[in-house]
């Protein structure tokens, strides 16, 4: 009966790390008052509400392309025409191209994504009920990484508990039996978690996601880059440019 030692642990990290991912789950989805006086979504805020921080970059990058004040080249790299940004995006995105002129755009997403203007942008949205707060979203996906771990965990004891040498009284079938309860709650909450709270979790709180079921992205070409991504992007070579070396942040 020594495989027992082995399945306690297990239905303990089980509990804890479902309970713990279940409780950030509810604080995610938790309504939050809204102090934004019913105003509208400006394409800044409606991008990082739909998209997070590298929406925002891609909505930046594609409005000063636009503009004539940035050449985006289907290549990957980005040329400053105008070294003078309108708004803090806009110098956020100067400045992480550099006194060159010239830069990779991944690396000026990547540069520009964590800037001050970009985080005053999602405080500004998260004190104003819209998007969910960083804190609430890094609850949650280290709730997910810790059944991860559980799940793993369950199964290295379960190995450990069925080659035990010397186990007699009990078959291997009915110690599988008992693993088998708490990795299938593990795996369990990863499916339902992956449905209910993908990606870990939305950026814009509900009420956030409800103003932005309402915008019209069909007069506008900004706002549909802004709510739909770089799918809504209808030029070829620059949709090209902005998806080269994006395998490491989808935010599309």
């Amino acid at each position: 009966m020594f495989w027992v030692l082995f399945l306690l642990p297990a239905m303990v990290a089980a509990g804890f790390s479902c309970g713990r991912l279940c409780l950030a789950a509810v604080a995610a989805a938790r309504p939050r008052p809204r102090t934004d006086d019913g105003r509208g979504l400006s394409c800044y805020e409606a991008a990082f509400l739909a998209g997070g921080p590298y929406r925002v970059v891609d909505l930046t990058l594609v409005s000063m392309h636009r503009a004539s004040r940035l050449l985006l080249a289907h290549t990957g790299w980005a040329t400053v025409v105008d070294p003078e940004g309108r708004d803090d995006l806009e110098r956020s995105v100067l400045t992480a191209i550099g006194p060159g002129g010239q830069e990779r755009i991944e690396t000026i997403r990547s540069g520009t994504a964590g800037a001050d203007a970009v985080r005053a942008l999602a405080d500004r949205l998260a004190g104003a009920g819209l998007a969910v707060p960083d804190a609430v979203r890094s609850g949650v996906s280290a709730s997910v990484k810790s059944v991860r771990g559980a799940a793993l965990l369950i199964t290295a004891l379960a190995c450990a508990a069925l080659f035990m040498p010397g186990e007699t009284g009990t078959g291997r079938p009915e110690i599988a039996a008992w693993f088998a309860l708490p990795l299938v709650l593990t795996l369990g909450c990863l499916a339902i978690a992956r449905v209910e709270i993908h990606p870990y979790t939305r950026w814009a709180s509900p009420g956030g996601q409800a103003l932005l079921g309402g915008l019209d992205t069909t007069g506008d070409p900004l706002t549909a880059v802004a709510v739909r991504g770089l799918r809504a992007v209808e030029d070829p070579q620059l949709r090209s440019a902005l998806t080269s070396g994006r395998f490491a942040h989808r935010s599309q």
